[in-house]
């Protein structure tokens, strides 16, 4: 063994002394992942859509022995603890602690146990306190999403730098899965024949294409598979009870699924956010795709033509529209006389006409 690997030796065992110490002095609990029900068990297969379910088994099923035994056979290269510390309490003289370095340095004033403080911290700590949005301890950012949690306590734990774009994060493994991102060349996306010139982009792309939308609607209870997400939401609400977590937006009543989508609304609606200019008039707009339904107006094109008729029109959703009346769809009923229309405008000069009613 050379002189490299016995520090790493000796670096790992003084990380393990110091989570066994906060284990067995605290009621903290360790978070092994969240899976496809919720929050997983370190030390047993268990997993809790509420992570205070897991952390009352943890407590409860799992003794000092087990704690002793935690993060063996873990190596330096991809060490990392993720702590419940929700209502952390020492349990030597029974003392409520508010976060976690306050925990160790009371362990280690008051109790005279022992910690070592000349390594990186690799215990990444999170709080729970029964609201439906997730929030940094540090810095009280919200999520609604585990994951993208852990990827933001990386900004708290620059524990290893990214030489290109000075990105922090908490242990080396995820430095280097990281840094895969930066490689520029040609790459072959493993299960189809799309190419891409980023690592990152290929990763992107399997992720979202061929792995992780096929994970992400599938129901971790029954592993019944859904074509989209929300139908798997509905379905874990319907038959399971597990109701979704959802993101409200501080500046109206709107909720949202997704940090993206809320982060999407909040541009477009309240920052109103406009990059996409129109190169014949003072029109700007938040997508590409509105930007094109725009140039309409000054192209005149008409590609989309009806197969019955061969009557053309500028923009897809008008030709649906058109369609109607081949299919005559009457979608739209007056509620006092019934007469019912194809088109929405019809159905309103109607209602003008004939009822005095403005809709």
């Amino acid at each position: 063994m050379d002189k490299n690997d016995r520090y790493k030796g000796r670096e790992l065992e003084k990380h393990r002394t110091n989570i066994r110490e906060i284990l067995q002095c605290s009621n903290a609990t360790p978070i092994r992942c969240h899976g496809g029900i919720g929050y997983a068990c370190c030390f047993c297969a268990e997993q809790y859509p509420d992570p205070m379910d897991l952390k009352k088994h943890t407590l409860e099923e799992h003794d000092a022995k087990a704690k002793r035994k935690f993060m063996e056979g873990k190596m330096m290269f991809s060490y990392l603890v993720k702590l419940d510390i929700t209502l952390l309490k020492c349990t030597l003289c029974d003392t409520d602690i508010p976060s976690l370095e306050q925990m160790i340095e009371h362990l280690i004033t008051v109790h005279d146990r022992k910690f070592y403080s000349d390594i990186k911290n690799h215990i990444v700590p999170f709080k729970f306190d029964g609201d439906t949005l997730l929030k940094c301890v540090y810095c009280m950012n919200s999520f609604n999403k585990f994951k993208a949690l852990q990827e933001h306590m990386n900004i708290h734990y620059r524990n290893y730098i990214c030489e290109v774009c000075d990105a922090g994060f908490v242990n080396r493994n995820i430095l280097l899965n990281h840094a895969e991102g930066h490689k520029k060349g040609t790459f072959k996306c493993d299960f189809c024949e799309k190419v891409f010139d980023t690592y990152r982009k290929k990763k992107s792309h399997e992720k979202s294409v061929h792995i992780h939308l096929n994970m992400l609607n599938r129901c971790g209870y029954c592993n019944e598979k859904f074509k989209d997400y929300r139908k798997k939401l509905d379905h874990l609400a319907r038959v399971h009870g597990v109701r979704s977590v959802t993101l409200k937006c501080k500046a109206c009543d709107k909720t949202f699924e997704t940090q993206s989508a809320l982060t999407i609304h909040i541009k477009r609606d309240h920052l109103l956010e406009r990059r996409h200019e129109c190169k014949f008039c003072d029109m700007k707009f938040f997508v590409t795709h509105e930007l094109k339904e725009h140039m309409v107006k000054h192209t005149g094109v008409r590609n989309f033509e009806c197969e019955v008729c061969h009557k053309a029109y500028a923009r897809r959703k008008t030709l649906r529209e058109h369609m109607r009346i081949h299919a005559d769809d009457r979608r739209f009923k007056c509620d006092r006389c019934g007469q019912a229309f194809v088109q929405k405008c019809s159905w309103r000069g109607h209602m003008r006409a004939k009822h005095g009613q403005q809709v």
